[in-house]
């Protein structure tokens, strides 16, 4: 079955398949097919652009549409939910399963719109995002911390639902005992696979950074976040950006140092004039390093480049933080 297997889809074992979603680059934004029983769930979507790759996934794995019982966003970011609701017009019994403070932008994605249309300017999102559909709002649900979801009925497969605020509070983390593994959205940080230590894949050699994108950035919320994931012991991480990750110990402490370094710099430049052009070049010299002592081989250009957007997107973050304190 493997075989025939579009290129953007990563069959991850346990009934997980990682979807590339074409979101600015290849290897940038995973959405998470999971299969079990004959039934379907999908977590995170990408935009609304990414919704064919989602459905070609269904049918590369022999999955009807009406097999999909969930659609779960880690949170309401576009890049992770802005197809949930073209992709729900394809799915005819699904239900979408969202935090509780993001449930009502499901059903009315118009604030969300606004939101990001002031931090990426109207071209970048229609390039970006194309269209963003509401879902009707019988078809909504609310997560709570701790809930427990199956899937393929009463005798299924568990999946165990916790609120997790720091990168924004209308996130939570979904939790697959089989695989003992969490899928993190953005709570456990980004780690891209040209990080990777040369001749070590992502479980043994990745690197990671936290996301302090816009507008609810919380450094010790976040903290807390992580040390509640860590909690279960888990063997891997199924990041949004991107794709699964092991070696969970040593991804935390990395991403527990960078937000110390985060903060410092952050109340350092609290006042600085030209804050904004501060903050890029701190966080720079902040993940450069870090990649350096990591032991990738990409020299600061590089890094540069692959991390132009986060940059940009963290500072703005920090600047509310900042703010808002």
């Amino acid at each position: 079955m493997t075989s025939t297997l579009p290129p953007f889809v990563q069959p991850l074992g346990h009934g997980i398949h990682a979807i590339d979603t074409g979101f600015h680059r290849d290897d940038f934004d995973a959405a998470y097919l999971l299969v079990h029983g004959g039934r379907a769930a999908f977590i995170d979507t990408g935009t609304a652009f990414a919704v064919p790759r989602l459905l070609a996934a269904l049918d590369a794995l022999g999955v009807e549409r009406s097999a999909v019982d969930w659609v779960i966003p880690t949170h309401v970011h576009l890049d992770h939910a802005g197809g949930v609701g073209t992709l729900m017009r394809e799915l005819p019994v699904a239900r979408v399963l969202a935090h509780p403070r993001g449930a009502r932008h499901m059903v009315d994605p118009s604030a969300l719109w606004q939101g990001a249309l002031a931090v990426y300017g109207e071209d970048d999102m229609q390039r970006s995002y194309g269209q963003v559909l509401g879902v009707p709002a019988e078809r909504v649900d609310s997560s709570h911390d701790g809930m427990q979801l199956l899937l393929g009925g009463p005798a299924g497969r568990e999946l165990l639902l916790i609120d997790t605020p720091g990168h924004a509070k209308h996130h939570h983390c979904i939790w697959d005992a089989t695989s003992r593994g969490w899928f993190t959205g953005d709570t456990f940080g980004l780690s891209y696979r040209e990080f990777d230590r040369p001749g070590e894949g992502p479980d043994t050699g990745a690197w990671v950074l936290p996301s302090s994108t816009p507008v609810q950035f919380d450094p010790q919320a976040l903290a807390t976040s992580i040390q509640r994931l860590l909690a279960t012991s888990p063997q891997c991480m199924y990041l949004t950006h991107y794709s699964r990750v092991g070696d969970v110990p040593r991804l935390a402490g990395l991403l527990r140092t960078q937000l110390a370094q985060m903060v410092a710099l952050g109340e350092h430049l609290r006042h600085a004039p030209d804050r904004h052009a501060a903050l890029k070049a701190g966080l720079e010299d902040i993940y450069i390093a870090s990649v350096a002592a990591h032991g990738c081989t990409l020299d600061a250009t590089a890094v540069r480049g692959l991390l132009a957007i986060d940059v940009e997107l963290n500072a703005q973050g920090m600047a509310v933080w900042l703010d808002r304190q």
